[in-house]
């Protein structure tokens, strides 16, 4: 089995880079830089610990699997392939270039990419698919699937688990980046979720909640999954909407953003500690 081992400090520095990355594509016609922010540390600790899915193993029938559903988030994968050495570095200039295919949803012409999302409640159901495969081959193959939380709402979610857990499907994790916001409102004002892991519990599926920007926790929940024989295993990960930017944490106008030159560079050097007194409401301006 292949996979990356980096140790908690090592992850941290990853998602670093990432969030910059993040940051740069923000720009220029912008992206969904809230979303993807929350989603960084989830994304980096299952390529840089869990995952058995490196550069040498990308198309290993034995690989394990990642499917991002809430694809708008793409531009935190995209910032981790890149930091892993999947993709090239250079290539994330080229997001909304029409000469490639970093855009603002997964492409699976990008290395690393199993499979194309945008279409929110999707991806569930391929999982399953993939995971059903697998079980049936005799393979210990990892899949794992990535949901939004406002994605909920879909009812395809909720009948993929069904299925899942129907077929006994322990080799499949559920993991939801539960930060608390649809689009440009909050979960809770729009149609309420909790209490979201009773939810799960009673679709059969075995649950763990926890802090989604603490790679200890993350370690402790992944390494013991599946958490019972036979059932589907999910991971509530709390996590805070642009997580790292304190000027943007947590509002509902910072779904989609679309940064000036200078504002990028001022968010960056927030982004590492500094003090940007310029940084207000009024300033930062979504275009």
């Amino acid at each position: 089995m292949q996979r990356n081992n980096y140790n908690d400090q090592e992850l941290e520095a990853i998602a670093l880079k990432v969030r910059e990355h993040i940051v740069r594509m923000s720009t220029g016609g912008g992206c969904f830089t809230g979303a993807s922010l929350s989603a960084v540390d989830l994304i980096v600790y299952l390529y840089g610990r869990f995952l058995n899915i490196t550069q040498a193993n990308l198309y290993d029938p034995e690989r394990d699997y990642l499917f991002l559903s809430k694809g708008h988030d793409v531009p935190a994968l995209y910032g981790t392939l890149a930091e892993l050495g999947l993709i090239h570095k250079e290539r994330l200039q080229n997001h909304l270039s029409i000469d490639d295919y970093i855009y603002w949803h997964p492409n699976t012409r990008v290395p690393g990419v199993e499979f194309h999302s945008g279409s929110l409640g999707h991806l569930p159901s391929v999982a399953v698919g993939v995971a059903m495969d697998i079980k049936i081959s005799g393979g210990e193959n990892k899949v794992v699937c990535i949901l939004g939380d406002g994605e909920l709402n879909e009812g395809t979610c909720w009948e993929a688990l069904l299925v899942a857990n129907a077929y006994h499907l322990d080799n499949l994790i559920f993991v939801v980046d539960r930060n608390h916001f649809q689009a440009n409102v909050r979960t809770e004002d729009l149609i309420p979720l909790e209490p979201l892991a009773d939810k799960f519990e009673a679709f059969g599926a075995s649950v763990k909640r926890i802090n989604g920007h603490d790679f200890t926790a993350l370690h402790d929940a992944f390494t013991h999954y599946s958490f019972k024989e036979g059932k589907v295993s999910v991971i509530i990960a709390d996590t805070i909407r642009g997580k790292g930017l304190p000027s943007i944490q947590e509002r509902a106008d910072r779904w989609f953003c679309n940064f000036s030159g200078e504002e990028v560079a001022h968010l960056l050097m927030e982004l590492h500690g500094h003090d940007t007194t310029s940084l207000t409401s009024e300033t930062l301006i979504v275009r």
